[in-house]
């Protein structure tokens, strides 16, 4: 299922049916098959229930979209891949409400994934203010501040790229 390249929309839906389904793939994405604490890298890791992890040297919980692009959303992964797939393989720009029709969500919803995924893989708008860094998520309300949201770690955004480039083909 890894190395499967994606052709359509619903033959994502069809290779993922559901959340269970994309955590055990992008947690073999991940970590193929050796689970590390993004925590503590040298740490004792204990397998939980749905999914989870513990680390033992920090007691905290993680899995794998802990530190990812997909950190802290509620959004389904599934959703998440489809707008992967969108982004990267349509070639033109999508706007948020045509997102939101596709993965039926809220404009919001859309335009804030539109706006990780971007600022993630590093994609530039293709709007006169190019040259501007994009940026996610407010710090606090409505002064303009925002913060941009790094990869954790080198070596997991290189993964994910890999991933990127199976399903943009």
């Amino acid at each position: 299922m890894i190395n499967d390249e994606f052709r359509s929309i619903p033959e994502i839906i069809k290779a993922f049916p559901n959340e269970e389904s994309c955590m055990v793939h992008f947690a073999q994405l991940r970590w193929n098959g050796i689970v590390i604490s993004p925590f503590d890298p040298l740490s004792k890791v204990y397998r939980c229930s749905k999914n989870r992890f513990r680390c033992k040297n920090s007691g905290k919980y993680f899995n794998a979209k802990t530190g990812t692009l997909f950190h802290n959303s509620k959004i389904e992964l599934q959703k998440w891949f489809i707008a992967i797939w969108i982004i990267t393989h349509e070639g033109r720009k999508i706007s948020s409400i045509e997102l939101s029709q596709i993965l039926n969500t809220t404009q919001k919803t859309a335009w804030f994934m539109i706006r990780r995924i971007k600022n993630y893989y590093s994609i530039k708008d293709s709007s006169p203010k190019e040259n501007k860094v994009l940026l996610v998520g407010k710090t606090s309300k409505w002064n303009g501040d925002y913060e941009k949201i790094p990869p954790k770690d080198q070596k997991e955004k290189y993964q994910l790229l890999e991933w990127l480039q199976l399903i943009k083909k």
